[in-house]
């Protein structure tokens, strides 16, 4: 599917607005009328919504951005000046302020005017929330990673098919060229035998001390914490009050597991692309890592990880290696990367060693054709696109619930191979660690009343 694409970038502070070309094509709205638009809720209005989510949906002219929700009523209220602002421009109507505002995302679940919601919300807040979109019936574009723990991914993958929606796991990777046309080199041969995979992917530095401060009034701040652990507010484990810059829960192990599942579901999915291990998780795990020893912020470092597959491919993944994919085979090995792309200023990557996007041992791999009786894998032009057409067709879109679990799962199980010093045999149909109690205890987490997975009725 082919978007047409902002000229210049929304303004995360001012949501300046810029000017889009009159026609779409045709395919864009699928069997439906341009009238019969797809609306939209945005659960979450933070870094990640503003920059990407919100803009590139609204790139599409069959999507409708109907309303907004935040727990923190400063960015639900700017989320709705850049949404209104967005429309205001588009259609001419200056005096448009037709957004809804939502503080709880479950009452807008109830709203039957929304078709689908976007949630761009911290890691902690995925998989309820698109649980409970799929009992209301609603198709879902979640953030990545899938889930917090792989008791709860597996309870999500669960819900959403047996409710039958649409749902989109955000790792755009897929949408990108060149990590297609790599993954195609590998599954038809062009580097003989894949033996190898190594994924390059930074840590986090550890943070400061951080004292206990007031929560903020427009901070909905124990819904906030929802399934984690009650503890005192500081800004630095929330989200900036008076910016979009990289919020501080990412390196909080409550809400997360670090750049393992932050960036790691992204190259873990692609990997598994070119491996043909979409469905299969591996058959063992050990990692090393390390840990801050005082801060705050407490998620890993420097690390690697060893994955094993029954096939007999091995993936190693550290921070030691360039951003990106080397697959290794008999015959040569392919690179592929996102090339210069970050996704904000300050993502903990070194641009430098991650310039070329697609690169190989010879040449000429990555000027083979694939021929018409080869593999040939799912292509799209954009993610959010890709979601939208799907939601029209009833089709499966290119990053399915399954698929995005499995990928997480892999992040989830190198996570917890960092705190355990052993090899870990892991058996990937029944997604539990062989013999072993200390790893399985945390294939789950306690989670906090009233929020939590295991009290939805699914």
């Amino acid at each position: 599917m082919k978007r047409r694409k902002f000229i210049g970038k929304i303004s995360l502070r001012t949501a300046a607005m810029v000017s889009f070309p009159t026609i779409v094509p045709a395919k864009v709205f699928g069997k439906k009328a341009p009238s019969n638009k797809i609306n939209i809720g945005q659960i979450g209005c933070g870094r990640i919504a503003r920059s990407h989510d919100l803009a590139d949906t609204m790139a599409f002219d069959i999507a409708n951005i109907l309303a907004v929700c935040d727990l923190d009523s400063k960015r639900m209220e700017d989320g709705k000046v850049l949404v209104d602002r967005f429309y205001q421009e588009k259609n001419e109507k200056p005096d448009y302020n037709g957004t809804k505002m939502y503080e709880d995302y479950r009452e807008m679940l109830i709203d039957k005017d929304i078709d689908a919601v976007i949630i761009s919300t911290p890691d902690h807040w995925h998989a309820q929330p698109a649980m409970e979109a799929a009992l209301s019936g609603k198709d879902i574009y979640l953030q990545k990673p899938t889930s917090l723990t792989i008791e709860e991914g597996r309870h999500l993958v669960k819900t959403v098919k047996k409710n039958n929606v649409i749902l989109q796991v955000g790792t755009q990777q897929r949408a990108m060229p060149q990590f297609r046309i790599a993954a195609e080199l590998v599954r038809n041969g062009r580097i003989g035998k894949l033996n190898t995979v190594k994924i390059g992917l930074p840590g986090d530095i550890g943070g400061p001390e951080a004292m206990t401060m007031p929560v903020p009034k427009n901070l909905n701040f124990d819904m906030w914490l929802g399934s984690t652990p009650k503890v005192p507010y500081t800004e630095i484990g929330v989200h900036p009050q008076e910016d979009y810059g990289r919020p501080g829960w990412l390196r909080h192990e409550n809400y997360g597991a670090g750049m393992i599942t932050g960036w790691g579901q992204h190259h873990y999915d692609s990997a598994a692309w070119g491996m043909n291990t979409e469905l299969v998780g591996p058959s063992s795990v050990q990692a090393i890592a390390d840990f801050p020893k005082s801060g705050l912020w407490n998620v890993h470092g420097d690390f690697m990880v060893k994955l094993e597959y029954e096939n007999g491919i091995t993936v190693l993944t550290s921070g030691g290696y360039p951003n990106g994919i080397r697959y290794e085979g008999s015959e040569g090995w392919i690179f592929v990367s996102r090339g210069a792309y970050i996704a904000s200023n300050s993502d903990p990557v070194t641009v430098e060693k991650s310039k070329k996007a697609l690169d190989a041992s010879d040449p000429k791999i990555l000027s083979s054709k694939i021929g018409a009786n080869e593999t040939h894998l799912y292509k799209i032009d954009d993610q959010h696109g890709n979601w939208l057409d799907c939601i029209q067709s009833r089709k499966a879109p290119i990053s399915p619930v399954d698929i995005g679990h499995i990928a997480c799962v892999n992040c989830l199980i190198s996570h917890i191979a960092m705190k355990i010093d052993r090899k870990l045999e892991w058996n990937p149909k029944t997604e539990k660690f062989i013999n072993d109690e200390e790893a399985n205890a945390l294939l789950s987490r306690p989670q906090r009343k009233p929020y939590g997975t295991r009290y939805l009725k699914s």
